[in-house]
């Protein structure tokens, strides 16, 4: 993840791990969340409030999302640590009872709007145990009793790898993994063996797998860049699109972070002097901003954007005023045009 200025201003993890110490050393048992939820509460609306500041003074969304998924990283790590030494302590823990915590989807991308979903996949090396078990059950009553929507897998590496193959989704979701914190051997053998076993090989069959898929996707919302009421997420030319591409440039170039890809450097993904992904990246940067600023406003889960609804003076965007349907018409995902026999 990028750098992230002045992150204790944002959360001071080990002050929280201090206080959340001292708090279970407190109370009656130490399998009593309750007494634990008043500083967490209290560190997660004090993370918030500075990212919100930040990005109203500095109208920066990508940063403000890059900051929301570290303001969770670290409450993630800070309570991992609590569980596993104070509440369900292992001396000596054997190699089946080992643990790995992964962000997977766009928090594993670093990217996490306001109120979004956090997806986690808890990395195993065999199957579970009854203390892995306690571990992740204790994590995930406390995010939820946060109020943090989360969604959840508990796999181990080969149970991963097999859901990979067959399934699209789990495939792109593996592809965008990112080690939170852990047994962080369990997720480095994830990642190589999801390279040799997976994506070696079959790039051509990812391309048109993900490109059907957008076209259903399309279909689905409006199969237009002008809608009245853009989908700013699932609509044409918007944000999925955006990360369509990234999927496609991360498995045919094996890449950590799309931003290595340099233009000159892809001749099956962007010829040289094009400016096509340089066009993305604005727009997604565009598209983050409005789902940042916005996300009060916007219709149920934050996905359609209102045209009647919202102005374009309602945003405070950086790269100059844009109406809602100009954003969404702004770039297309140039990966429609790559010949999927050309590849991988």
């Amino acid at each position: 993840m990028a750098n992230i200025h002045r992150q204790r201003d944002i959360i001071d993890r080990r002050a929280l791990a201090d206080e959340l110490a001292q708090t279970v050393a407190a109370a009656r048992s130490p399998l009593d969340r309750g007494a634990l939820l008043p500083p967490l509460k209290a560190a997660l609306a004090k993370g918030r409030a500075e990212i919100q500041r930040r990005f109203e003074t500095e109208g920066h969304a990508p940063r403000a999302v890059r900051e929301q998924s570290f303001l969770i990283d670290q409450l993630i790590r800070a309570l991992y640590d609590l569980v596993t030494e104070r509440v369900y302590p292992l001396a000596n823990p054997t190699q089946g009872e080992k643990l790995a915590i992964v962000a997977v989807g766009g928090y594993g991308r670093g990217e996490l709007a306001p109120y979004s979903d956090i997806d986690l996949l808890f990395l195993l090396p065999y199957k579970q145990t009854p203390h892995t078990e306690q571990v992740i059950e204790y994590l995930l009553y406390l995010l939820w009793d946060l109020g943090l929507k989360v969604g959840q897998a508990t796999r181990s590496v080969a149970e991963c790898l097999r859901y990979a193959k067959a399934d699209l989704t789990i495939r792109t979701a593996l592809l965008e993994a990112r080690y939170i914190w852990g047994e962080q051997a369990l997720y480095t053998e994830l990642r190589q063996r999801f390279d040799a076993e997976i994506a070696r090989g079959s790039a051509a069959q990812f391309v048109e797998a993900k490109l059907a898929e957008r076209d259903a996707r399309h279909q689905r919302v409006g199969d237009s860049r002008y809608q009245l009421e853009p989908n700013v997420k699932e609509g044409k030319g918007g944000l999925r699109d955006l990360h369509t591409l990234y999927w496609i440039a991360k498995y045919i170039y094996r890449i950590e972070d799309v931003a290595k890809l340099k233009l000159e450097d892809g001749p099956a993904l962007v010829t040289q002097g094009s400016t096509e992904l340089v066009h993305a990246l604005l727009a997604a940067g565009l598209v983050d901003e409005i789902r940042t600023f916005t996300f009060p406003l916007l219709l149920g889960s934050g996905k359609r954007l209102f045209s009647d609804g919202i102005q374009p003076r309602a945003f405070k965007l950086t790269h100059g005023s844009v109406s809602p349907n100009g954003l969404i018409a702004a770039t297309y995902v140039r990966a429609g045009e790559l010949k999927t026999g050309t590849v991988g």
